[in-house]
Parts: structure tokens; sequence; C-alpha cells
């Protein structure tokens, strides 16, 4: 079996010091604030300064990673002669997973006997992480490239995303609500319950009435959709809202027997767009 190594991008909202533990390196997405002359990568910021200005109004905007940066990360590897699983944020979201598709094109002309194979998984920030540690397991049981390429193919529509947000102002800033919509829910304490679909696209299912009515229906929605609920891994991310985060984790362990395996911050990238206070849930299912 040829030696090889998962890569991923910073949109999937795991921190540096865990995707260093699993050994997979990762290529960051840029934010910038309107404000702001530069840009920053997802993990350049800390994120409760992040999560502040945008409270204090900051309109933050992202940027996909292009192909150079892309054909720059893969060439460190490929110098070594190890081959590349690229795990990419969801084509229906992000341009990112192209452009690294684009990448590994151009280099297999140089490189013809490595291996660089792209798996878009239609998924976004600790619902991808939580991909990207499902494979690190797979390859750490000895499996081959093309044989955790698979099993990521095979186990991606079965991985439930589930999120609310705060405030629906972001919503509205990315055309996910409109401005009337925003106004009245504004009023009434409306929270939305969102999902990322089949196409990898986010959303809008269903809402609620306040935020503790919107952690509680992430935790029925696991009750409901858990392949076996009490088993398997869970990851939660959130937008600098960690007594949330926490609250989800006790109702999932008192409702379901479940133990969360990782929570994490919602990184700029996936926060500009979703604002401070987003939560999310992220589990195997029957189905998405």
């Amino acid at each position: 079996m040829s030696p090889y190594v998962i890569i991923t991008d910073s949109s999937c909202d795991i921190m540096p010091e865990l995707l260093e533990k699993w050994e997979v390196p990762c290529v960051s997405l840029t934010v910038k604030f309107d404000e702001d002359a530069e840009s920053f990568g997802n993990y350049d910021m800390p994120f409760d300064r992040f999560y502040d200005r945008m409270r204090k109004g900051g309109v933050a905007r992202t940027s996909a990673a292009n192909v150079e940066t892309f054909k720059d990360a893969f060439t460190r590897y490929l110098q070594q002669g190890l081959d590349l699983l690229y795990l990419g944020f969801s084509s229906g979201l992000s341009t990112t997973v192209n452009s690294g598709r684009m990448a590994a094109q151009e280099l297999m002309e140089s490189y013809p006997q490595r291996k660089i194979v792209v798996v878009d998984t239609l998924a976004a920030s600790a619902g991808f992480g939580l991909l990207v540690y499902l494979a690190v397991e797979e390859k750490r049981k000895g499996a081959t490239l093309e044989q955790t390429a698979k099993f990521v193919e095979e186990t991606k529509l079965k991985l439930c995303h589930w999120f609310t947000v705060d405030d629906l102002v972001y919503l509205k800033r990315g055309g996910r609500v409109s401005a009337a919509a925003c106004f009245v829910g504004g009023l009434l304490d409306i929270k939305p319950m969102l999902h990322v679909d089949n196409e990898g696209h986010l959303i809008n299912m269903s809402k609620v009435r306040g935020r503790r009515a919107s952690v509680k229906g992430l935790a029925d929605k696991y009750g409901e959709l858990a392949q076996t609920p009490g088993e398997g891994p869970i990851f939660i991310s959130h937008g600098d809202c960690i007594d949330d985060a926490k609250l989800l984790e006790t109702m999932l362990k008192e409702r379901y027997g479940a133990s969360v395996t990782v929570i994490t911050y919602v990184g700029p990238v996936i926060g500009s767009h979703s604002g401070p206070g987003t939560l999310a849930l992220f589990f195997l299912g029957r189905e998405r």
C-alpha cells in the first residue's frame, strides 16, 4: 500500500491542534472585514475577537481557496513521494473543492506516478470535520487511499447537519431569509432550524420560538434521525456560545445516553455567514 496523506480545508472547523493530532494538513479559506485592507485565514484571528467584531456591526466576507494555494499545499507532499486524499468543503456552498480538483488535475501531469483523489464531502463546519475524523479512523485501521475515499463517499449522505442561529440578520445578508421575515423573526424571537441537504446546500427547514426551544429542537432531531441513538460520534460547533453547546451536550446525554466527541467553534469562514450564536449538531443518521 502506497503511503498517503489525508488533507482538508479550514471549513471543517476543526482546530489546528486536533488536525495535527490526526496528522491532517489543512488549506485555509480567507475572511476580510469590510473596513480592513487585509484578509486573514480561518485560524489567524482569535474566534472570540472575531465574533465580538461581528456583534459590534462588523461585516465579514469570505474567499474560497484558489488553485495556486492548493498546488502549493499538494506539492509539498507529492515531493515526498506521498499520495493525497483531499476531503473538501461542500460544492453547494463554495468553489473551494473545485479549485482543489483543478489543482490535482494540473499536478498529475507533473507527478504521473502519484495519486490525488478529491472527494466533495457535500458537508460544512464540524459535519465536514466529522467526515475527516471518520476518514482518519479508517486510515488508522489500515485502509488504502481508495478504500478510505470509498468509505467517505458511502458515508457522506448519512451525515446529519442541523443548525440554528441566534440572529436572522446574517441569513438575510446571504439571501436565506427575506428582510420582512428577518424583521418579524426578530420581534417574535423566531429561531430557524436548518440543515445541509444531499446537494450540500443549506436549507431552512422549520422555525421555533425562543433560544432554548431551538436547542431542544436540535436534540429532538438527534433522537429522530440518529442511526442508533446513544452510539457513534457526535460533533457540536458553536459561534461563540459555549453555554448553549454545553446545554445541548447535556440534553443529548440525559435523553439518549449519548456522549459528544468534539465541541468546537464555528470558525470565521462559516461564521461570517451564520453569525454569533450559531449552534450546530452533527451525527450519523439513516439519511441526511
